[in-house]
């Protein structure tokens, strides 16, 4: 195989909050309603970022991450985007140099050219400075040009454009609007599923991004990698993956891995008051359960039905949300509370305080998972763990990971490409 060329861009920012996935969108709408086919990458492990730039772009959006899914995986990404599609945008996590690996990492290594997004609201001159030290903070790290999210004027924009000096391009502006203005909740984002105008904001991004003008990126070349087989373990098994507002956070390269190993996966709704579909297992991914206590509740024949499946011994995975799901109480941080399905013994609270967040990997019998945590809940359960997940940061909280029978459950999110053969096994009698 050889490298495939492609317009590329990584879209960053000095920190968090700056405005990248509102830009992120916005950019993937105007290529599209350019008639362009264009592939978001969200960087990092997360779930709702990806939802809005699905919708922005029209195609399924991938999570690049150098310690979950490892360089090899990364580039075997990129490059099957490069041959399918006319421009890629890969939008970064915190600030540009942030963690480890951090943004700057993944641009660096896959040689994307960096636009900075800088919250210019209540700077002037300064805005050069930023983009400068950006720029020459590390050398490797193409930074092409910045971008001015939330600007009060054209003069402002003029302004920030004339304080960008040297070989640094001033890619444009946005101006302080609500309309254009993504909405949050303790998670993040919210979900775009629940976001009725969702498809005019991107619009009215978009045509603020043509009218300032923003061009298609420049090309890049996207080197190959072997791809590695998957082992058809899965064959002939059907995995039942629960999929509504209330657990929403799936992966594609994890629904990706299970079909490659021959899986057959057929979806269903705990919300909308599904049956569990005849299957050999049951994916419970996370989301929002606490938003939905009443409707989960009443639907207790699936409840009966994921009980007699775990004690048949079928295999159920479930993740964060899905954890909770399976616990007997769950409050939400209202104080609100509603049975749950009584698989597990124990309850758990939202809190209105992060509980836990970060990387981690699992070293559980069937092998090392690698993926994340990032929960609001606190969980009292009355079972011992099968074992902890180890934190990427030396400093970092363990979660428990509980395992009964043929069902694992735990906070942590799995991402199955880091170990194929481990996921792959969870799913097995």
């Amino acid at each position: 195989m050889n490298a495939i060329r492609c317009p590329a861009l990584f879209v960053s920012a000095p920190a968090s909050g700056q405005g990248k996935t509102t830009v992120t969108a916005g950019l993937a709408r105007l290529f599209r309603n350019r008639g362009l086919n264009v592939r978001v990458f969200k960087t990092g492990p997360d779930f709702l970022d990806p939802m809005i730039l699905a919708r922005a772009s029209g195609a399924a959006v991938y999570q690049l991450d150098l310690w979950m899914g490892g360089e090899a995986h990364c580039r075997e990404l990129l490059h099957r985007a490069a041959a399918e599609t006319d421009v890629i945008l890969i939008e970064g996590v915190m600030g540009l140099f942030d963690g480890t690996p951090s943004s700057a990492d993944l641009a660096q290594i896959f040689g994307v050219p960096v636009m900075a997004v800088i919250d210019a609201s209540a700077m002037a001159e300064t805005f050069g400075a930023i983009a400068q030290g950006l720029a020459g903070f590390r050398p490797g790290v193409a930074v092409a040009g910045v971008f001015a999210n939330r600007i009060g004027s054209p003069g402002h924009a003029a302004m920030l454009a004339e304080s960008v000096t040297g070989r640094m391009r001033f890619f444009g502006a946005l101006m302080r609007d609500e309309a254009l203005n993504l909405p949050s909740r303790h998670l993040g984002l919210v979900q775009a599923g629940e976001l009725a105008d969702l498809d005019a904001r991107l619009d009215r991004l978009a045509a603020a991004l043509e009218q300032a003008g923003v061009g298609t990126p420049d090309s890049v070349a996207f080197a190959p990698v072997e791809r590695q087989a998957i082992p058809r373990h899965l064959a002939g098994r059907a995995i039942a993956v629960a999929r509504d507002a209330a657990f929403s956070f799936l992966y594609e390269a994890n629904l990706d891995l299970l079909r490659a190993a021959g899986a057959d996966i057929c979806f269903f709704s705990p919300l909308a008051g599904a049956a569990l579909p005849e299957a050999d297992a049951v994916y419970l991914p996370g989301g929002y359960p606490e938003l939905h206590l009443e409707r989960l509740s009443a639907n207790q024949p699936l409840s009966q039905a994921l009980r007699a499946h775990v004690d048949a011994g079928k295999p159920l995975v479930a993740e964060c949300g899905g954890l909770l799901y399976l616990l007997e109480r769950l409050t939400d941080a209202e104080g609100r509370s509603a049975p749950m399905s009584a698989i597990l013994p124990g309850s758990a609270t939202v809190m209105a305080k992060l509980a836990n967040l970060g990387l981690h990997s699992a070293d559980l019998p069937e092998g090392v998972l690698r993926g994340h945590t990032f929960h609001h809940s606190r969980a009292e359960i009355g079972l011992a763990p099968l074992a902890h997940t180890s934190a990427a940061r030396h400093h970092g909280t363990p979660e428990a990971i509980y395992r009964l029978g043929r069902l694992t459950a735990s906070y942590m999110h799995f991402y199955f490409p880091s170990n194929p053969e481990a996921a792959m096994r969870l799913f097995l009698p």
